[in-house]
């Protein structure tokens, strides 16, 4: 089956089978840091923005996706980059496996919710596995970066 997608800002044709996940589509065309974590759609680290909301590519067929847009972290660089900081910082990128999947994560959060509360953060991210920390670095780092964001537009 033929599908064409735009794939971080660019078209891409592919034949596929038509039970071809979205995850292995994005990954042979080159975008690694959509990984698979647990096979069975718990753990957010292959989150990508499809039409610009999260999904999980692991429960998505890739025919699903076809003459749509879909969105990885390498698509996103400048605007991941100025919030990863604000995690690492923090400390929680430990190992680092779970960082795109959470930072796509909190970058849809901000975008559909630009300043929200904590217990707000933690239920938009509760779906995101972190073997490493105990997601206290990864809520101070969101906390950080939001305050960092508010201070930047008042002195605008």
């Amino acid at each position: 089956m033929q599908i064409t997608i735009t794939l971080n800002g660019k078209k891409v044709s592919a034949d596929v089978a038509p039970d071809a996940l979205l995850i292995d589509f994005v990954r042979s065309h080159g975008c690694y840091s959509v990984k698979r974590g647990c096979e069975t759609s718990n753990c957010g680290l292959c989150t990508v923005f499809l039409d610009e909301k999260p999904v999980l590519s692991c429960s998505v067929l890739a025919a699903r996706a076809d003459g749509h847009r879909v969105t990885t972290l390498e698509g996103l660089q400048e605007e991941a980059a100025e919030f990863g900081g604000f995690i690492a910082d923090q400390g929680a990128e430990q190992c680092g496996f779970c960082n795109p999947g959470f930072i796509m994560n909190a970058l849809a959060l901000f975008r559909e919710n630009p300043y929200p509360s904590e217990e707000e953060i933690k239920e938009y991210l509760a779906g995101n596995l972190c073997r490493c920390s105990g997601y206290e670095g990864q809520l101070r780092g969101i906390q950080a970066f939001l305050a960092w964001k508010k201070s930047k537009e008042a002195a605008e």
